[in-house]
């Protein structure tokens, strides 16, 4: 009688099904952060090339 109730409590119990519902959840957060990453860095270089020319070709005067 003891096992039937100790085979019950496990089946009941949903602790681990909770616990892959969160890693799941995780890895479909980090798996998506690693695609907008993909996709948004070509954009983020081009301008961070455009602002280092700009930069580069002011000067600034040193007489008052």
């Amino acid at each position: 009688m003891k096992l039937f109730n100790l085979i019950k409590t496990f089946r009941n119990d949903e602790d681990g099904a909770v616990t892959v519902d969160w890693v799941v959840l995780t890895a479909a957060i980090v798996g998506l952060g690693i695609a907008v990453l993909a996709a948004v860095s070509g954009g983020v270089e081009n301008v961070s090339k455009k602002i280092d020319t700009s930069l580069s070709a002011q000067t600034i005067k040193t007489t008052f």
